[in-house]
């Protein structure tokens, strides 16, 4: 295992964050620190870091070097960004902070939406997109073709300094506010046409869209929490920018979801967010909960070019790396999994996404035993929910989280999750169809032996029968199936039968036969 940390020196906050990871196989966040430090502050009159600024920028960076020691952490990298790329005083600046000797990078424009593109590309299963980070200092906007950065540039439209030069009371008035966007289209006007020109997806990324997203969510009670992959539509922007607009920054930091140091400054940013959508004809923005930092991490998480090859696999991969499980009851659970959707294909209907989608269930069943056995279908539903999980649609990942929590027993209920959007990729019968094939493959893996070598169907108007073949007789398998088939015959609407395929040591017992077929 290696670790490393890296620092975003950003004109609104310095955020330390540390990964843990095995190169190419598995990483996690281990810690953070955050600290804000308003380096921009000012910057609008002429491009010069206040002395103040300076210094709050200083002592960030001074208790990551003491973090660094102190955890003996081997490997930390500074990147900055518009405050530092674009002060006169730059060299001034780095020079103070070079005795703590942390090594600072400072990013082009045109590097630091590189490396927003890497995040996008190793979060999303989108080849192609539009890229906007709105932060304190700029905004960067990129275009993502082919899962790299084909175009981007980086504009001084920062929440702060729109903020200082636009909106000048608090909260701004209207004619501040047509005057921010003025500002908005002289500036990105042309980009955002192209942008309107095509259908590719908007993604955004930094701390002001979460702060956003998190707000719209909790006024509207989202059901899960996750940020990630967030569809922030217009229509909810636009009611929270009018809220936004309509209160001053004290009231605004009381709002859920605004961090109380961005209430001053979130308005600009809500209002760059909607002028791009208007402008652009876009209905919402996709919300990406990584950023710079973790751009810069898969530079070494990863070979060049630095592209993970399926991202939903890895994040299921990731997430078992973490809580790993016997290697041979979870493959032999993933085998049976998969032979019971293939042959109920006829009932259920279902296409790949869904197969892929029962098969890394089946990989996470049983990652809630590292908390301990007792209730570990709930604690692995817990660590679904609260671990990174790229490539997933919300309701996807809902779906995971309840085949996890229901792979032993009960009825499967979307409950509040149902109002997740994507119903119709996974209602009711397709959560209980799905978790069918689990519960069944968890308990013909009961004796965790292999014992089950594989398995046909044969469906009939009323019954399924399903014939297993063993490598000896699977008294213990059959006899724990057969309690689990009312979530069977609910699913599909048919009387489960099992039986043991006749070999040369003779028919299973009369009353193992009799049992199963009850």
């Amino acid at each position: 295992m290696q670790r490393v940390g890296i620092v975003d020196l950003g004109s609104n906050t310095a955020r330390l964050v540390v990964f843990a990871y095995r190169p190419g196989r598995w990483f996690r966040k281990i810690d953070e620190i955050r600290e804000p430090i308003r380096l921009g502050e000012s910057m609008g009159r002429g491009n010069r870091l206040s002395e103040p600024a300076m210094q709050r920028a200083e002592a960030a960076l001074n208790l990551y070097a003491k973090y660094a020691q102190v955890m003996k952490l081997p490997d930390i990298e500074v990147i900055a960004t518009s405050a530092v790329r674009d002060a006169v005083n730059r060299e001034a600046f780095l020079q103070r902070v070079r005795p703590l000797g942390l090594p600072i990078r400072v990013l082009s424009g045109e590097e630091e939406a590189e490396l927003g593109v890497r995040a996008v590309a190793n979060g999303f299963d989108f080849e192609e997109a539009w890229v906007v980070d709105v932060g304190g200092g700029s905004a960067q906007i990129s275009q993502m073709l082919q899962r790299r950065s084909a175009a981007g540039q980086a504009y001084p439209l920062g929440a702060v300094r729109l903020t200082e030069s636009c909106l000048e009371s608090d909260p701004p008035s209207s004619a501040q506010v047509q005057w921010l966007e003025k500002v908005l289209q002289e500036n990105v006007g042309q980009v955002c046409q192209s942008i309107r020109s095509d259908s590719l997806p908007l993604v955004a990324m930094g701390g002001a869209i979460r702060n956003m997203a998190r707000a719209v969510q909790k006024s509207t009670q989202y059901p899960l929490d996750r940020l990630h992959g967030f569809y922030l539509t217009l229509q909810a922007l636009d009611e929270l920018s009018e809220r936004l607009l309509a209160a001053q920054a004290r009231r605004r930091a009381r709002i859920a979801g605004i961090h109380p140091d961005r209430a001053d400054i979130i308005v600009a940013a809500a209002l760059f967010y909607r002028w791009l959508l208007r402008s652009s004809g876009r209905e919402g923005l996709w919300i990406s909960g990584q950023g710079v930092r973790e751009g810069a991490f898969y530079g070494r998480f990863l070979p060049h070019p630095h592209l993970l090859t399926d991202i939903g696999d890895f994040s299921v991969r990731n997430i078992f790396e973490q809580y790993p499980q016997s290697d041979l009851h979870t493959e032999q659970v993933r085998f049976l999994a998969r032979r019971l959707f293939e042959e109920l294909l006829p009932l259920h209907g279902l296409g790949a996404r869904h197969a892929f989608l029962l098969d890394a269930a089946a990989r996470l069943h049983d990652i809630g035993m590292t908390l301990g056995y007792h209730k570990h279908h709930k604690h692995g539903a817990y660590l679904i929910n609260s671990s990174p999980l790229n490539g997933f649609s919300h309701r996807e990942t809902a779906l995971l989280m309840l085949l996890v929590r229901f792979h032993r027993k009960g009825v499967p209920s979307w409950g509040s999750l149902g109002k997740l959007p994507g119903q119709e990729m996974a209602g009711r019968r397709v959560l209980l169809q799905m978790a069918a094939c689990l519960r069944l493959a968890e308990f013909l893996e009961r004796s965790r032996g292999g014992r089950i070598r594989d398995l046909q169907v044969k469906i009939s108007k009323r019954k399924v029968r399903i014939r297993l073949t063993a490598s000896e007789n699977p008294f213990i398998e059959i006899w724990e199936t057969k309690k689990q088939a009312y979530l069977f015959e609910r699913a599909f609407q048919r009387r489960l039968l099992l039986e043991e395929e006749a070999d040369d040591r003779g028919q299973i017992p009369s009353m193992l036969k009799a049992g199963a077929a009850q």
